[in-house]
């Protein structure tokens, strides 16, 4: 009895890691790029520019459908938003695999864009519906998820660099794959995850939005003071974080003199930190999602003022001790984050009101590394990681602000 017991409970499970997996697959196709431009270099003879370019296109999309695709999932159900977004990645992956022109890699980049960026907003939302009581574990596992394919993905693309099968040769492999589990993953995860929420069984939410989900409702929104704080707390944040990822192995090697092996592998930390999201998540369902907020936005903004006040030490041991420390603590947040404007954001809107959420920090994000960048062309890299540490102190003390309210 007790082994059906752990079975069935385990079985429970089956929508957490369905669509933890097609998370997974979908920042895999991403991060898969990157490391892949050397081989499109050499198959179509276009420059670092056209290829950064036409990547920027694939994260400008990505960033452009969160707030459709959480406005769609309010109208037709979470489930079909996030299978026919993984159905559309899949299929765009495939059309890679055969010989084609420069301008079909363009247009599949921009597809998958598309396909992936319908995913994130509404998994949250989902998952909040599936698992009430364990949002924030659940989320903790979908970060992991994703996090661990930016480990895989650059893995997979050396990997094959040497393979062949038959007319397919060399990176196309990459996307062979990919577009297969994505395919499968569609699949099980329409058959499956329906069962867990009754209310989406005919791809219809039970609670659909009123007057067709007009803007001016989900602006309503941000009427709410602690909701437009949390806001500008999750807006300050990415734009930390974002600059920090893009810009750390150039400021340890620029401002700390480290060499760049040295610099790669404490980055290298800075990711494999993302392992903390399972136990922050757990902890914010259990004692509350703003002392854990606050405790992780506090630990990133400590270690990163003292990541930066103590460059000039060029002791690789230390500064990589704070890069782990305030990867601790930005991983840390993330899945909490999550769980609370899920429990902050009416269910009729949940969508869409995580949906313009989600544009604001990834557009913030998206600036942060051309606002670092100029900065530190003109007044250096130490004053631009000063603005990054500002930036994440100042999400820390909205944090505080809205603890204090919350207890009194």
């Amino acid at each position: 009895m007790s082994v059906r017991r752990a079975a069935g409970r385990l079985a429970s499970y089956d929508a957490l890691v369905l669509t933890a997996a097609i998370w997974f697959l979908a920042k895999f196709l991403r991060y898969a790029f990157p490391p892949l431009f050397d081989a499109f270099q050499s198959s179509y003879g276009v420059s670092d520019a056209v290829l950064g370019t036409a990547f920027s296109g694939l994260m400008l999309v990505y960033a452009a459908m969160q707030f459709p695709s959480g406005v769609l999932a309010d109208r037709l159900g979470s489930v079909t938003v996030i299978t026919t977004g993984a159905l559309v990645a899949a299929i765009a992956a495939l059309a890679l695999v055969v010989d084609s022109p420069f301008l079909v890699l363009v247009g599949a980049m921009l597809v998958i864009g598309a396909g992936t960026g319908a995913h994130k907003t509404v998994a949250v939302r989902l998952l909040a519906r599936a698992y009430p009581a364990r949002t924030g574990r659940a989320l903790g596992v979908l970060d992991t998820f994703g996090a661990l394919s930016g480990v895989v993905a650059p893995a997979a693309a050396v990997g094959v660099a040497s393979l062949a099968l038959g007319p397919i040769s060399s990176w196309r492999l990459v996307f062979l794959g990919a577009g297969l589990v994505g395919l499968a993953l569609a699949a099980a995860f329409r058959v499956r995850v329906p069962k867990r929420l009754p209310g989406e069984s005919s791809g219809i939410d039970t609670n659909p939005i009123d007057r067709g989900g007009e803007i001016a409702q989900y602006a309503s929104l941000f009427r709410d003071w602690r909701f437009s704080t949390f806001a500008l707390l999750t807006v300050l944040f990415s734009f930390t974080y974002n600059g920090l990822v893009a810009f750390a192995p150039r400021y340890l090697t620029a401002e700390a003199g480290l060499t760049a092996a040295t610099a790669s592998l404490l980055y290298s930390g800075l990711f494999l930190a993302s392992l903390v999201q399972l136990v922050t998540g757990n902890l914010s369902d259990r004692v509350g999602r703003l002392p854990i907020i606050v405790a992780t936005l506090g630990l990133a903004s400590v270690a990163l003022v003292a990541f930066v006040s103590l460059t000039g030490t060029s002791d690789p041991i230390l500064l990589g001790g704070l890069l782990v420390a305030v990867g601790l603590g930005s991983h840390g947040f993330r899945p909490v984050r999550g769980a609370y404007l899920m429990s902050a954001i009416p269910d009729d809107v949940a969508g869409g009101g995580l949906g313009v959420v989600r544009t604001l920090l990834m557009g913030a994000g998206a600036i942060s590394p051309a606002v670092v960048g100029t900065l530190s062309e003109t007044a250096g890299f130490r004053a631009a990681f000063w603005l990054l540490a500002s930036a994440v102190v100042g999400a820390t003390l909205l944090g505080c602000l809205l603890w204090v309210f919350e207890r009194s």
